[in-house]
């Protein structure tokens, strides 16, 4: 007799073999536990048939027909039986992703005998007073520039602008650029804008430049996306810390999220004192 080679040896790799032999497991598992009528009895209550029903609602926006319920309790049956089977072999010891779910569903449901009350006004001001580097005014700055083209300039670029700023600099503060810059499209004089307002005309490296440059003398080249700028800062107020009602949805969301975070970490210190953890000495090879 013959047939494909090495066939024989592919047999245990069919997918209804698989089947079969969890199968058996699952049989010899059932009756190594001895099949008990509390642990085989599963019990529908009519607040589950109600959760079942209210689902369908939701997903079809028409409650079910009858046939429809009954699908869905079969399905939530089956749903059950998987579960107490899997972990009757184990299947969720060491699962990490299991582990994580139920973690989760640990820390929501101690969420809801957590304190809840909503922070006072003193509260929201202490937590500003603490953090005032999260919620702080950018720094705004008054500045002149002139921009020259790559496309123009090739490269002699940055010796073009090395020589243009020195030039500047030679000339009074308030000097004329009126027809230096090789675009007519950029703003040639910005007042009062903020380094989130200079970044999204000028791009982020420029606006970091910008608040670093010193200020009342020419600078350059500071590269942009649009290529390198010579640049004269006139004015720069530091960044200061908001009022609470500036920012207080902020500072809000802040707060309650760190409340919540200490709030478990009495809990897991709480249940810790329930446990005795041993860490055993790594082996050497």
């Amino acid at each position: 007799m013959s047939g494909r080679p090495g066939g024989g040896a592919r047999w245990w790799r069919e997918p209804l073999v698989h089947f079969l032999l969890l199968g058996a497991v699952l049989f010899v598992v059932f009756h190594w536990r001895g099949g008990g009528a509390a642990a085989s009895r599963i019990v529908i209550t009519p607040g589950q048939v109600e959760s079942l029903s209210a689902a369908f609602t939701r997903t079809w926006q028409r409650p079910p027909t009858e046939s429809e319920l009954k699908g869905q309790i079969d399905e939530y049956v089956r749903e059950e039986i998987a579960t107490r089977e899997a972990m009757a072999i184990g299947l969720d010891r060491d699962d990490t992703i299991i582990r994580r779910r139920l973690r989760q569903k640990l820390e929501f449901l101690a969420e809801d005998t957590l304190e809840t009350a909503p922070p006072t006004d003193a509260d929201l001001q202490e937590w500003l007073d603490a953090h005032p580097e999260r919620f702080g005014a950018e720094p705004v700055v008054t500045f002149r520039q002139v921009h020259l083209s790559p496309e123009r300039r090739g490269s002699s670029l940055d010796a073009d602008a090395q020589a243009l700023r020195d030039e500047l600099a030679r000339a009074a503060p308030d000097v004329s650029i009126d027809g230096r810059s090789d675009s007519v499209m950029l703003t040639q004089e910005v007042s009062g804008a903020t380094r989130a307002d200079v970044a999204r005309q000028f791009g982020e490296d420029f606006a970091e430049a910008i608040v670093a440059t010193d200020l009342r003398r020419w600078a350059g080249p500071i590269r942009s996306s649009y290529g390198v700028h010579v640049v004269f800062v006139s004015a720069r107020e530091a960044a200061g810390a908001p009022k609470l009602h500036e920012v207080r949805p902020q500072v809000e969301r802040e707060w309650t999220v760190d409340r919540r975070k200490r709030q478990l970490e009495v809990m897991y210190d709480e249940l810790l004192s329930r446990y005795r953890v041993v860490i055993e000495p790594r082996g050497t090879r």
